[in-house]
């Protein structure tokens, strides 16, 4: 059977765009001869749509639309993904579903099993899980119809405390009574640095244990935060990859059962590579699907900014991002240099706005109010906050969005100023470690200087006091970046942390300031996501507790 594999970047909710691209691709595919096209988890709808999943007019627009695609199946088949009303009067109120289209008509519906919920996944608040299992007889062949988390029954445990074994029943366990010839999973399977390879390892895991080859169907493009980067694949039944499609673009490729010698394989990138590929992504799909075209920031002459506006040049066009430098009288000459020089290397418009005025006057209303006080944090988040004024003004005045610049080290432990430097429509580094900037920085500069040298090896410094370093209030960055993994992504304890050699004053220090402002990470820019556990959606911490 020759099986194409469709690997689209939908739309939540474009309905009538989201079906135009999966009909298309039926009939290209059928064109060249396929005979069944498979397509991504809730392709319909977009994954994830959240609580529109609650609105009677969505489902009745996604039957509506399954009904459509399922017409232009004819002398060819299809799987796509889409809810299904739940027709019994218990459990909940939707099925996440694959329907199987031939004929002209939908044949068979296969419900997903496993729903998780963990991390950025909440499926069991809206579907219902399936507890019957049936196999798609077409052209005869057998083919088991799998769901994304439904082959993911084992999972990689991030951490001791957790299960090798999530759930308690396997799909695969009881679709194989049935002896498929093989497998197709349509899949949902956000982006995260380290996520390739455990995924590549489940699916190579079940094609041997089962002995059945797996068409996995992943879909690219991002949803706000989620960034999806494809890289669909065909495992044979000895468990080796022999196709594999592109990563963090649209692809699709028809594969002959009957012949799959050939092997087509993408190039392995580095870490700092797909994180940086997944970011332009995220910016691109962000401004394109919710109809904006041009950004701006706050160019400091700092790294983060720097990284920021790069990425955004590479999603947008250099002639759709524009830049304010806001000096103060505590900026250096040589971050305005530096800034100017990134600008011109990127041939983008910058304009230069002192903003040392404007801080004087609040200082000077302010002073009747701050008398008998000294100088602290308070004059400092003034010029933060004045410069957040000057940003959203461009970005209302000429319909900017603002970029967040704040990386991920900095919003774990507060440095950063809420109506300030906080402002934006989105955090592009909000998932990056400040060490991690470093080297998205170096990656940059790897075919000539884009971002200055300057930039890159001076010492971080927000410049909101004289002769001010990051590290006057935080530790090194390399220090800090290993306590915040260990405690964010992985874990652990203070003490646990602390055995590995750490400072104990240090670590509790830390961890306070992690837990302390839950209350600014909750106000802050949605989040572009690229580990396992970003702040948002995947991790929710109670603002007000004694822990």
């Amino acid at each position: 059977m020759k099986v194409a594999i469709a690997q689209l970047n939908y739309t939540i909710g474009d309905f009538e765009g989201n079906s135009e691209k999966i009909i298309q691709q039926i009939n290209s595919a059928k064109i060249n001869g396929a005979d069944l096209v498979v397509f991504s988890e809730l392709s319909v709808t977009g994954y994830y749509p959240h609580d529109l999943l609650e609105k009677k007019e969505f489902i009745q627009k996604a039957e509506v639309a399954v009904s459509k695609i399922a017409t232009n199946c004819i002398g060819i088949a299809a799987i796509i993904g889409a809810p299904r009303i739940n027709e019994s009067d218990k459990g909940k109120q939707l099925y996440n579903s694959a329907f199987f289209l031939a004929e002209g008509k939908i044949k068979s519906v296969h419900n997903k099993t496993l729903l998780p919920t963990y991390d950025i996944f909440d499926e069991y608040r809206h579907f219902e899980p399936n507890n019957e299992f049936e196999i798609v007889e077409y052209k005869g062949e057998k083919i088991a119809v799998t769901i994304c988390e439904d082959l993911w029954d084992e999972l990689p445990t991030a951490n001791e405390f957790g299960k090798d074994k999530l759930y308690q029943t396997s799909p695969m366990e009881e679709l194989s009574k049935f002896n498929p010839d093989f497998v197709v999973n349509l899949s949902a399977s956000p982006f995260s640095y380290n996520q390739e390879g455990w995924r590549k390892n489940v699916l190579i895991n079940k094609a041997k244990r089962y002995k059945v080859p797996i068409f996995y169907v992943n879909q690219v493009g991002a949803q706000t935060e989620l960034i999806f980067d494809g890289g669909s694949v065909f495992i044979d039944e000895k468990g080796e990859i022999k196709k594999e499609l592109k990563y963090f673009e649209e692809d699709s490729l028809i594969i002959d059962t009957a012949d799959t010698s050939e092997k087509i394989l993408q190039r392995k990138a580095e870490t700092i590579e797909k994180i940086h590929d997944a970011l332009v992504l995220g910016i691109r799909d962000y401004f394109q699907k919710m109809g904006f075209k041009k950004a701006t920031l706050g160019l400091s002459g700092g790294i983060d900014s720097a990284v920021t506006v790069v990425l955004a040049v590479r999603a947008l066009g250099a002639e759709n991002v524009r830049v304010l430098l806001m000096p103060s009288k505590y900026s250096s000459d040589h971050s305005v240099n530096d800034a100017i020089e990134l600008a011109k290397n990127l041939k983008i418009r910058y304009d230069i706005v002192n903003i040392q005025a404007a801080v004087d006057k609040f200082e000077q209303e302010l002073a009747p109010l701050f008398e008998g006080t000294v100088a602290d944090v308070t004059e400092e988040n003034i010029q933060a906050r004045a410069r957040g004024v000057y940003v959203m003004a461009i970005s209302n005045k000429f319909g900017y969005i603002l970029l967040n610049t704040t990386n991920k080290s900095e919003s774990a432990v507060g440095y950063g100023t809420l109506y300030g430097d906080m402002n934006g429509g989105i955090a592009v580094l909000g998932d990056v470690y400040k060490m991690d900037v470093f080297k998205l920085s170096r990656f940059m500069n790897k075919n000539g200087e884009v971002i200055p040298e300057n930039t890159i090896v001076k010492p971080p410094s927000a410049e909101l006091r004289p002769d001010q370093k990051d590290t006057d209030s935080l530790p090194a960055y390399e220090d800090l970046d290993e306590i915040l993994f260990d405690y964010i992504e992985m874990n652990k304890s203070p003490n646990e942390i602390i055995e590995k050699g750490f400072d104990e004053q240090v670590v509790n220090r830390v961890i306070r300031m992690v837990n302390m402002n839950e209350y600014k990470r909750f106000q802050a820019a949605p989040i572009l996501r690229v580990s396992s556990k970003a702040f948002g959606f995947g991790r929710k911490m109670p603002l007000v507790a004694k822990y």
